[in-house]
């Protein structure tokens, strides 16, 4: 897969990462409803309050995380999801 084919992600904690890689797209819901972030989505940031959040990759299927709360920031092909924020 290209660049323009992948998303690089981190989810972190404030003195750990969580889970860093590539994947082809992230889903969860927020206030609004559910969502999906794809390669080339327009920059994004969300709260994410105890709700999944599932990256999907292709080398390692999909993975489920959950947290009390979370940040999610999508700028570019990036993701950045902060957790344990107060």
């Amino acid at each position: 897969m290209s660049e323009d084919e992948t998303l690089k992600v981190r989810i972190s904690k404030a003195t750990t990462v969580v889970w860093e890689g590539d994947a082809t797209a992230v889903s969860s819901k927020n206030s609004d409803g559910p969502f999906d972030v794809l390669p080339m989505h327009a920059n994004f940031v969300t709260l994410i309050r105890n709700e999944p959040i599932v990256v999907h990759t292709a080398q390692e299927g999909d993975m489920t995380y959950q947290f009390e709360q979370a940040v999610m920031y999508v700028k570019g092909n990036n993701i950045r999801i902060y957790t344990e924020i107060t």
